[in-house]
């Protein structure tokens, strides 16, 4: 088995495995009071402020010029992106949402909810399904930059179907990508791959880093990693750094 790398703390917060994280997640929930939804639309807002700020370091866009794709999953790092898209809509940008397609059971609630937002801010989101897949590198060369929302820290082995393909054209494209919390296809503990995986310029993790994104060997596809406040009780961020 992979080991997980020992660091403790990274940009001044306590650094954790995806088990803790979801434990930290529903200890938000029930015992602070924070909903879901409230962290899901805090991270979208971070997300969305950390891409602008890159665009116009790194791009020398400001937003009214900046295009944009996301690349959103059918979990909550798809709920993530879409809340990100109505942000960088509401600043200026031109931005587009590709989203794999549902399980059979649809999308979960929060996913549902950031959807039906976005789409009633104006933005476009498109289904990508298996015979949608050749309309996205003419979609990927037009944009100056590609947001990773398709895999987040539940996901584990190799990515398939859709994702997989759709992780390849963008980094096939050429353009910057920014992955939302962990480049899909990395895993969230180990930082390790199985083939199929985002190469990010910049890796926006969410509330606390992860440790997978502390491995030497994760360092060239995460690219510079940032770690966002969503608004998590300092109480809480003083436990997730115990043991």
């Amino acid at each position: 088995m992979s080991k997980i790398p020992q660091v403790k703390e990274f940009g001044g917060f306590p650094v954790v495995t995806a088990e803790k994280m979801k434990y930290l997640d529903r200890k938000a929930s029930l015992e602070y009071g924070i909903p879901s939804h409230v962290l899901m639309e805090n991270a979208g807002r971070a997300v969305a402020q950390a891409a602008l700020e890159f665009a116009a370091a790194e791009l020398g866009k400001q937003p009214a010029e900046l295009k944009a794709v996301i690349c959103c999953g059918k979990g909550n790092n798809g709920g993530d992106g879409l809340a990100a898209a109505r942000y960088l809509r509401r600043a200026g940008a031109d931005v587009k949402v590709f989203i794999l397609p549902p399980k059979e059971t649809g999308y979960g609630e929060l996913v549902v909810k950031n959807l039906e937002a976005a789409k009633a801010a104006g933005v476009p989101v498109t289904m990508t399904g298996r015979e949608d897949l050749d309309a996205l590198p003419a979609e990927f060369t037009a944009a100056h930059l590609l947001l990773d929302a398709l895999l987040g820290i539940s996901a584990v082995g190799k990515p398939t179907g859709p994702a997989r393909r759709v992780i390849q054209l963008m980094n096939k494209s050429g353009r910057p990508i920014i992955a939302v919390d962990v480049p899909s296809g990395l895993s969230t503990d180990t930082g390790h791959h199985s083939g199929v995986y985002i190469m990010a310029k910049l890796t926006l993790t969410l509330g606390f880093a992860k440790t997978g994104l502390m491995a030497a060997h994760a360092q060239k596809n995460t690219g510079v990693i940032k770690v966002l406040s969503i608004g998590y009780p300092a109480a809480l961020i003083d436990e997730a750094g115990r043991d």
